[in-house]
């Protein structure tokens, strides 16, 4: 069985069978409580399908590009459950699941180009774009060829990347005045596309590590030491003139 996990734009999990059928899957459109959340979420799909944690013996985790914080969340998730139990442990860009859901959802084909995008906050949006190699291949997972990204920066800045591509993800929801997304597109990574994207690549001999895409710095971080304060005057200037 395997268990797939993304936080990268929301609380979401899945398990699926050896094949990549879907067994059970939850999401929380939630972005600041990964921690509280997720480990719940895992145990109830657990219960959902009477497995046990020790049945699981892959784990995907979505590694991004997503804020620190809750990106850091899944990963360390998803790394001390496969440590735990022993399980195979494999990765798949965040952006790329959905670029890969708006290839089913909507009926792209092979040629036709996604620019996927997620919120990166301080007005900005993750993306990257990627080339359909083909509608459907292994597990069910479309044939993706990322090619730009990924990157972050100003939404206004991808109208030339947006041309003659279709636009789907939570950043371009977040800024219709200058990204005009896709009807119907998917907005957050469904865990189980995720998961047959990593396992199609993974049979193909294709890079599928858990390295996290940031990106950029925290936003959150340790302040920087005071500098030390040069005293001025003393005893040695007691009685001197100003």
């Amino acid at each position: 069985m395997i268990l797939s996990i993304d936080t990268s734009a929301a609380v979401a999990a899945a398990l699926l069978d050896d094949d990549g059928a879907r067994l059970a899957s939850g999401v929380v459109h939630e972005q600041r409580r990964h921690a509280e959340l997720l480990a719940p979420m895992i145990v109830d799909l657990l219960a959902q399908v009477g497995a046990a944690p020790s049945d699981v013996t892959t784990v995907v985790a979505g590694t991004g590009p997503a804020p620190y914080t809750g990106l850091r969340v899944g990963l360390v998730t998803a790394r001390t459950y496969a440590l735990a139990r022993g399980a195979t442990l494999l990765g798949a860009a965040s952006l790329d699941a959905v670029a890969a859901q708006a290839v089913s959802d909507l009926g792209l084909r092979a040629g036709d180009a996604v620019l996927a995008t997620s919120d990166a906050r301080r007005r900005q949006v993750y993306w990257a774009r990627f080339l359909v190699r083909a509608h459907e291949g292994p597990y069910g997972a479309p044939v993706l060829e990322r090619t730009d990204g990924y990157d972050v920066g100003p939404a206004a800045d991808l109208a030339g990347l947006a041309d003659g591509a279709t636009v789907v993800g939570q950043g371009a929801a977040l800024y219709p005045d200058v990204l005009d997304a896709a009807d119907d597109a998917p907005l957050v990574p469904d865990p189980v596309v995720l998961a047959r994207l990593a396992l199609a690549r993974r049979d193909a001999g294709e890079e599928v590590g858990t390295a996290p895409l940031y990106l950029r710095r925290p936003d959150v971080q340790v302040p920087a030491p005071r500098k030390r304060a040069i005293a001025v005057g003393g005893p040695a200037d007691e009685g001197s003139v100003p």
